[in-house]
């Protein structure tokens, strides 16, 4: 880069740029863990608690190039899009696992779900850039990540609990890392339920929770996805087993599904969120943060919202992933 390009990136209130693989390891069938090391990582946040604090990865194209955000005078967003899709790579979103070391030796730690197809070709929709990527990865190989600096406000958190006095946590396997985040990050004296969908029983991982939150995994093991998870959810909230499984048709699915006590991907109005309601709701004092595939979430949005009567500003809804999509960002 010239002097006026690294000016540019080192003003931004994100840090943009290269890092290397230092370890990579598949850590069981479903999560490939990657460290990954930079000098600029020195200046990574964010300046509170990690939580589910999102960030971007971009991998190299099919040449093995990554993109060139040396546009000084434009936005790293526009520059981005400037460049041809094929020859840009490709961006995907991550939480982040953990953050190791400090100064120079600060390392990102990611775990990204893989998924390798029965065919050996790439033509399944899991089959997606990062899972391409993260089956071959090892030390050595650059990518670019987009995350929080230091000081300065980055957004990609969306824990945000409020006053509430219980907490209710869910989410498959793409939302793990942001489960152990904020299970890792809750105050001692936190009271809830955490419930984790895996795919096999050997994607089970040790967690650090407060004593007060007990944390379920379901192994799926063949079961149909959300199916077990959804029951857990209902019978913990009601107390009793739901005899009619997740139903949600296909056209009832917002692929871009986050709904916060802030925020509606839907465009819907939101009031100003208190996450303690102040009537009589068995569900006073709760607030509910569910992340996962798409489908899933949105079949639990309409039983805590619709059908329970949990009020809007007591739950974060976010859909990670959509099956059968491939993820563009």
């Amino acid at each position: 880069m010239t002097t006026d390009q690294n000016e540019y990136v080192a003003s931004l209130p994100l840090i943009l740029t290269e890092v290397e693989v230092v370890r990579a390891e598949r850590v069981s069938p479903s999560f490939v863990r990657v460290e990954l090391g930079g000098a600029e990582l020195a200046e990574l946040g964010p300046d509170g608690p990690v939580y589910d604090q999102r960030i971007k990865l971009i991998f190299p194209n099919a040449a093995g190039s990554l993109p060139s955000f040396a546009a000084a005078d434009e936005s790293w967003w526009t520059t981005w899009m400037e460049i041809p899709e094929d020859e840009r790579g490709s961006m995907r979103t991550y939480t982040i696992r953990d953050v190791v070391g400090e100064g120079a030796d600060t390392r990102l730690v990611v775990d990204i779900v893989v998924h390798e197809s029965e065919d050996g070709e790439h033509g399944d929709p899991l089959d997606g850039a990062g899972n391409r990527w993260a089956l071959q990865a090892q030390s050595g190989q650059r990518l670019i990540t987009l995350a929080p600096r230091r000081g300065h406000d980055f957004g990609g958190i969306e824990w945000a609990p409020g006053e509430a006095s219980r907490l209710l946590i869910v989410g498959d396997e793409t939302a793990v890392p942001a489960i152990r985040g904020v299970l890792r990050d809750l105050p001692a004296d936190a009271s809830g339920a955490a419930f984790v969908e895996v795919p096999v029983d050997a994607d089970v991982q040790d967690v650090t929770a407060p004593a007060g939150v007990t944390v379920t995994w379901l192994p799926r093991n063949g079961a149909a996805r959300g199916e077990d998870l959804h029951a857990a959810v209902l019978a913990h909230l009601t107390g009793d087993t739901p005899t009619e499984a997740l139903a949600v048709a296909e056209d009832e699915v917002d692929p871009d599904l986050w709904e916060t006590p802030v925020y509606s991907s839907s465009g819907e109005q939101v009031a100003e969120a208190t996450t303690v309601p102040t009537d009589d709701s068995p569900y006073a004092g709760l607030y509910a943060w569910i992340a996962g595939e798409s489908k899933v979430v949105t079949g639990l949005r309409r039983k805590l919202v619709n059908d329970l009567g949990l009020d809007r500003g007591q739950v974060a809804f976010m859909g990670y992933w959509r099956e059968g999509v491939a993820m563009r960002s």
